[in-house]
């Protein structure tokens, strides 16, 4: 499968031209969502072509949205626009198609891109692009449901992100970052909210997680937000694609939460680092700031704050946030830090490796927050903290981009799991330098930091079975051999520099 995505992003790349990826990224997302609820529709279009004797109508959209399948358009179909690809009108025709859609569609008002008649956009190219998607989930049903279109939506996201740099952070979190999130948390049944939700990637990655769990799909239930428009139409659609039910409603959630009673049962996000433009001073008194004022100039405390206002009583939380926000004592977030320890709070830091982020180089680290850790869930954890120090892990994927295996999200979920009583996860036991279970005494003794490298220790080194003798008479013959080797090559040069006139 991922010979085919690289292939079609290849395609699709090589169409671009001269237009800027962010720009590129909503046309074709745009004609691969359009792919998508035509492929789905026509589906079931068939399906009730050959009821027709039994009564079914094909041409009744009530039959389309009682199985939560968009109900498509004659003129918004994907046929219509594949026979009218070469055509120059055919900008105009995915525009309507695209209006067409919303029009009937209520839930997906405002979301679908409609500037493809715009005079930039070169139509030989548009028509190109539309013979390219296709080809997308052509064979099995299988292919033509929801997962081959939706993988291909979920890697075009990625890549578009990667071309981006800096920008494509805000609306993507790599799929390898989410899936230690969503592994660790493991929502398999509740509310699942992400007041900063971006392209929706901790949804889908959270749906998945069930399924490969054979756990119902149904069971949990989704809420979110995104304050930038164009993203939250990603998200929309990326969701649209999958089938996902969710709430994700447009707005900032510091100054218009649009889930303000809403508790859930895992908060699972990936907020802007270090923001110092969400504008806390406009929030000074804020009812969510129950362990001190967050920063005007720093929105990371503010963050934690506010997952913390929106936990059930049984809640689990777990996020993403710069290194910084483990020892920080600026502006009084150290002091907030502490009082969040004294909460009992904190069941689990992990130090992840730099380089893992599109938008950034920086290390970060994940924050795991359990509202009360004697709920039940789990063995009676209130006390203890666990602490993981993953810096050493991943693999580089090119000269910039670092990446987590599979092995290495497994690792640092099953330590978490094992530490905390999942059933089935095995005994747990510290691991010097990578895991530490640590009592709130010692995280008091630190100063209230939450830096895992100071808990978990040095590696155990192993031993060779060299005697230590024997290793210091070999490292000093070395030694004596390179100070030899050093003395001969100041000899040379000495003797270099005074044929060039510049000896003594």
């Amino acid at each position: 499968m991922e010979g085919l995505e690289a292939k079609l992003w290849a395609a699709a790349d090589a169409l671009r031209n001269n237009m800027d990826a962010a720009e590129y990224k909503h046309v074709v997302l745009g004609l691969i969502f359009l792919k998508y609820i035509s492929d789905a529709f026509e589906a079931k279009h068939a399906e009730l072509t050959d009821l027709s004797s039994e009564g079914a109508d094909s041409e009744d959209p009530d039959e389309y949205r009682a199985e939560n399948i968009f109900w498509v358009p004659k003129e918004a179909r994907w046929s219509v626009l594949k026979d009218n690809a070469p055509q120059p009108t055919i900008g105009k025709l995915v525009d309507d198609a695209m209006t067409a859609i919303e029009r009937d569609n209520p839930s997906l008002q405002g979301v679908l891109p409609k500037d493809y008649a715009r005079p930039g956009l070169d139509k030989q190219r548009l028509g190109q692009l539309i013979n390219l998607v296709s080809n997308i989930a052509l064979g099995s049903p299988e292919d033509r449901a929801m997962d081959m279109l939706g993988r291909v939506y979920e890697y075009f996201l990625s890549q578009f992100a990667s071309a981006e740099g800096k920008k494509g952070g805000q609306f993507y979190t790599p799929a390898h970052v989410v899936r230690i999130l969503v592994e660790m948390l493991a929502p398999y049944k509740g509310r699942v909210y992400d007041p900063c939700c971006g392209s929706g990637g901790m949804f889908v990655q959270s749906e998945k997680f069930i399924e490969a769990h054979q756990g119902r799909i149904g069971d949990i239930s989704i809420y979110g937000q995104e304050s930038n428009y164009t993203t939250w139409r990603l998200a929309k659609m990326n969701l649209a694609i999958r089938g996902i039910d969710a709430q994700i409603a447009h707005g900032d959630t510091f100054h218009n939460d649009r889930h303000p009673d809403l508790k859930a049962d895992y908060v699972i996000a990936n907020p802007p680092f270090n923001d110092s433009d969400w504008r806390g001073d406009l929030l000074k008194a804020d009812k969510r700031w129950v362990y001190g004022v967050p920063p005007a100039g720093n929105a990371n405390y503010a963050w934690v704050q506010h997952f913390i206002s929106h936990l059930a009583p049984t809640g689990l939380a777990g996020f993403v946030l710069a290194n910084g926000s483990m020892s920080s004592n600026q502006s009084g977030e150290g002091a907030i830090r502490k009082a969040i320890i004294e909460a009992d709070l904190v069941d689990c830091m992990v130090a992840l490796p730099g380089q893992l982020f599109y938008a950034t180089q920086i290390p970060v680290c994940l924050w795991f927050l359990a509202k009360y850790k004697k709920n039940g869930r789990f063995r009676d954890r209130r006390g203890e903290t666990l602490f993981v120090d993953a810096r050493k892990l991943g693999v580089l994927k090119n000269r910039v981009q670092r990446e987590l295996t599979d092995a290495d999200v497994q690792r640092i979920a099953r330590a978490y799991h094992a530490w905390r009583g999942d059933k089935g996860a095995g005994e747990y036991a510290d691991v010097a330098g990578f895991c530490k279970s640590a009592t709130l005494e010692e995280i008091r003794k630190h100063g209230h930091v939450l830096t895992p490298g100071g808990y978990v220790g040095a590696e155990a080194v192993e031993d060779d079975g060299v005697p230590f003798e024997e290793k210091m008479q070999a490292l000093s013959e070395t030694l004596r051999e390179q100070m030899k080797e050093a003395a001969r090559l100041d000899a040379v040069i000495t003797a270099n520099l005074k044929e060039l006139g510049y000896g003594e």
